[in-house]
């Protein structure tokens, strides 16, 4: 069993940063992949960003391409997501998630998951 714990969400106005991390502990050596998904009231769970673990190989959204960064420190087994220029439209609430066979930006395929940290943008 994997338990992920994230953390560093807040308020922000908009163009601001925050850094937001995951703690995993629990069975990760078997880890393939570790990715941010969010979720906005009234909306399903969508697909931030993934990293292939223990590589620099990442893919994001279009909607956060060249704002949002993620990566990974596998000695402390944390993942990060650092969040440049935010907009309105990123508030949501932030999950960290894993899997063992699955790296993509799909929800339905990761098994994994962290309670969330809120991030919200104001204008």
């Amino acid at each position: 069993q994997v338990h992920l714990v994230e953390s560093g969400g807040g308020s922000v106005q908009s163009g601001g940063s925050l850094r937001l991390s995951c703690a995993a502990s629990g069975y990760t050596f078997s880890s393939y992949c570790m990715g941010w998904f969010r979720q906005a009231p009234g909306k399903e769970r969508e697909g931030v960003a993934i990293i292939y673990t223990g590589t620099t190989n990442t893919r994001y959204a279009d909607s956060v391409k060249g704002r949002f960064t993620i990566s990974q420190n596998n000695a402390k087994n944390t993942l990060y997501l650092q969040m440049n220029s935010l907009k309105p439209e990123d508030t949501a609430m932030y999950y960290c998630a894993e899997d063992h066979s699955y790296c993509g930006l799909d929800r339905r395929y990761f098994d994994y998951w962290g309670q969330g940290t809120q991030v919200t943008v104001s204008s």
